[in-house]
């Protein structure tokens, strides 16, 4: 066993680590379809997946994916006075818009990812709201060109599951960034009505709210919110994501890295880090550097060897930067207290 493999952790056995994997997969897998594939029964499954949320350990949200509609995201590093950085931070994790707000470990850098649904709320961030912060002495924005999808997405637990049983659960059905990134079939972008919103915010707070649920908030029947569901899943604009608590899973160590690739060399070295078992994001970029990664490893150790085993094996990266990361005040879709996720109210 590799020292910087996924420890055994108290907080989370095989089969909750099989349910996590299922629903990175399929975040609304039916619990009786997941426990035919696992051999438990369904009210097993339902209330292993209870007890993971009311822990903190996990979230699933349903997110809007500005791409398709025609916006950009943007990956912004905000650097502040040092004793007003938290407060940024918190501040910053508020903003429906921004996802991934985190502290870096210098104390005095913020980092967040921006994803605006219309060209106004993009300009009401970077060219009113952060320029007049007092305290925001530099902002940097990296606009996302493409991520890379690895084959599995982490926490990457494919490994406890049978042949048989990664087959019965088939393809990832979460709205891939891949897909999502592509160009879609349609002219135009679909039209979100005053009901598509309404489900949409109701799968921000419960990526699995039942189908009656979502009927009963938006006036549709439940057919119809699955098909309706399904369209915007299928056109890009929807697709679903979970947040984890990964101190309480054995990881206690998150960075960012910021690199600098010779263009030729930019594509192969994203598609071979996002593979890597550290990385759980990569995307090429604008900016000063051109590719940035999101990593998750053990301890600080294990930090060390994946940037001078992995990272150093890859041919075309220039130069790099590692900012380890203070605190995860927002992730997706939940804020991050004591190692929990929960909703942001």
């Amino acid at each position: 066993m590799s020292p910087d493999d996924p420890v055994e952790s108290s907080a989370l056995d095989i089969l909750d680590r099989q349910i996590l994997h299922a629903l990175v997969q399929d975040a609304r897998i039916p619990f009786a379809k997941l426990g035919s594939i696992l051999e438990v029964s369904e009210q097993t499954v339902a209330r292993r997946y209870r007890a993971l949320r009311e822990r903190g350990i996990m979230h699933v949200s349903g997110q809007v994916n500005a791409v398709p509609l025609g916006h950009a995201r943007w990956v912004l590093r905000i650097k502040s006075t040092p004793d007003k950085a938290l407060g940024l931070a918190e501040s910053l994790a508020r903003f429906p818009d921004l996802s991934w707000v985190t502290l870096l470990s210098t104390g005095s850098e913020v980092t967040c990812v921006s994803r605006p649904r219309s060209l106004e709320r993009r300009d009401a961030l970077l060219l009113h709201t952060l320029p007049r912060a007092s305290q925001v002495r530099e902002v940097i924005a990296h606009e996302v060109m493409h991520r890379f999808e690895a084959a599995e997405e982490w926490p990457r637990f494919s490994h406890l599951f049978t042949e048989r049983q990664l087959n019965e659960l088939g393809p990832r059905r979460t709205g891939c960034e891949l897909d999502r990134e592509r160009p879609r079939p349609l002219d135009t972008p679909p039209n979100l009505t005053p009901e598509d919103e309404t489900m949409l915010t109701l799968l921000g707070r419960d990526g699995r709210a039942p189908y009656a649920q979502i009927a009963a908030e938006t006036g549709w029947t439940a057919p119809r919110v699955a098909r309706r569901m399904t369209e915007l899943v299928q056109s890009g604009v929807l697709y679903f994501d979970l947040d984890f608590a990964v101190g309480r899973m054995g990881y206690g160590v998150r960075a960012a890295l910021w690199l600098r690739v010779r263009p030729a060399e930019l594509d192969a070295v994203g598609r071979a880090m996002v593979e890597h078992p550290e990385i759980v994001f990569a995307a090429a970029t604008t900016g000063p550097t051109n590719l940035m990664a999101s990593m998750i490893c053990r301890d600080t150790p294990h930090l060390y060897r994946y940037i001078t085993e992995r990272l150093g094996a890859l041919d075309g990266i220039t130069d790099f930067e590692v900012t380890p990361s203070l605190r995860v005040l927002k992730q997706a879709q939940t804020l991050l207290n004591s190692e929990r996720v929960s909703l942001v109210r």
